[in-house]
């Protein structure tokens, strides 16, 4: 017979052995000047989400349409600003179609868990947690492969019993900033009678020309095997997500696709500053690689100090540290030298990898690196010193 606790003493518990190993997490909400620190922690990676053209998009959307849009996409919650965004989305990344859902974790959710019900589930070791809880949400077989092994990959397809697959990868990898290696996995995925899912989220905005994203980089946009993800709360300042595709894939999705079918359509006034991303977008094409630049400049910046790091293929920074306590120790030192930074600690990392993530942006001046120099040189200092 097993023991009665009580359930709120096994929650108390289980936060002090969280607190004990660094791993505890705390909401700390921001002044809109985040708190007057230089910010490098967000995903506002073209410094969009305060710009007067997308505030004055999402305010006259707001009172055109209201602040909500009323309810599900099939009801009530599908505005024109919503068709108009779809037909902007797809234009703008080559794809046939775009399918609009109110984050881009349900846009994940409702691709993966739609295309691979009832078959085979290929994932990266890497992808986000919202790939992860699609997976397991999927009802289908997950095999997750080594982080960027092709070859593991063709394995798992050929030795398939399902009659049907999906394989599911980032397309820029949110801890480590590496780009996943597309046209070999589209190659396997063809090969192999097997769909391609790629999220965008890191891409959009900052990869390739104007930003249209890694896959419409690699010339891969037409292609009907593939399936994109994307989120509108990154690049483009805004909140919301979608998935773009071929028409069969869209029309699925519509049909069966539960996080879309059941849930409060996007507010329209998030469409509407998406919208006026998009048109900046179309209008600044060096936004996208200054984004990249200020990212490449903060990378050297943490090798010149001696600390780990990778060659961004976008926008995010690791800096690698290992103990979690040693990261949260890092970051709270660079908020003392006025800059704020993100720090990722198990599980979001592996044991071992705990790490600051900068997150470059394209708006980021001179004085800004040198603060940021600055306070890589400390942090380094702090890591031989612990």
């Amino acid at each position: 017979m097993h023991s009665m606790t009580r359930p709120l003493d096994r929650l108390r518990t289980a936060a002090a052995e969280r607190e004990e190993a660094g791993l505890r997490r705390v909401l700390r909400p921001r002044t809109p000047d985040h708190d007057g620190l230089l910010d490098l922690a967000s995903n506002d990676y073209l410094g969009l989400s305060r710009d007067e053209r997308l505030v004055e998009a999402a305010v006259r959307a707001t009172r055109e349409w209201g602040t909500g849009s009323t309810g599900s996409r099939l009801v009530t919650g599908t505005t024109r600003l919503h068709a108009d965004l779809e037909e902007r989305l797809a234009a703008f990344t080559g794809a046939d179609r775009a399918l609009v859902f109110s984050s881009g974790y349900l846009a994940n959710l409702g691709a993966v868990t739609t295309l691979a019900r009832g078959g085979l589930v290929v994932s990266d070791s890497g992808n986000h947690a919202s790939i992860v809880d699609a997976c397991r949400l999927s009802r289908s077989r997950v095999a997750v492969t080594p982080h960027g092994d092709v070859d593991a990959v063709a394995k798992v397809l050929a030795e398939r019993s399902e009659e049907h697959a999906i394989v599911v990868t980032d397309a820029v990898f949110s801890v480590d900033g590496d780009l996943a290696p597309l046209h070999r996995l589209h190659a396997v995925a063809v090969r192999h009678g097997a769909l391609l899912v790629v999220d965008e989220a890191h891409a959009l905005g900052v990869v390739g020309d104007r930003g249209r994203g890694a896959v419409h980089e690699a010339g891969l946009s037409g292609d009907s095997h593939i399936v994109r993800t994307v989120t509108l709360s990154k690049s483009l300042g805004s909140q919301g997500g979608a998935v773009l595709g071929a028409p069969e894939v869209i029309e699925t999705l519509i049909d069966t696709g539960r996080s879309f079918i059941f849930d409060t359509g996007l507010a329209p006034g998030c469409a509407g500053a998406a919208l006026a991303a998009l048109d900046i977008l179309e209008e600044s094409p060096d936004l996208p690689r200054q984004a990249l630049s200020r990212a490449r400049a903060l990378a050297g910046m943490a090798r010149e100090a001696g600390l780990e790091t990778s060659e961004p293929a976008a926008a995010v920074v690791p800096v690698v540290l290992g103990p979690p306590q040693l990261a949260l120790a890092a970051a709270n030192l660079c908020a003392e030298r006025g800059i704020r930074v993100g720090c990722f600690r198990p599980p979001s990392v592996p044991r071992g990898r705990s790490s600051l993530r900068l997150t470059a942006r394209a708006d980021l001046r001179s004085d800004d690196l040198a603060a940021v120099r600055g306070a890589l040189t400390a942090v380094a200092e702090l890591k031989v010193d612990t």
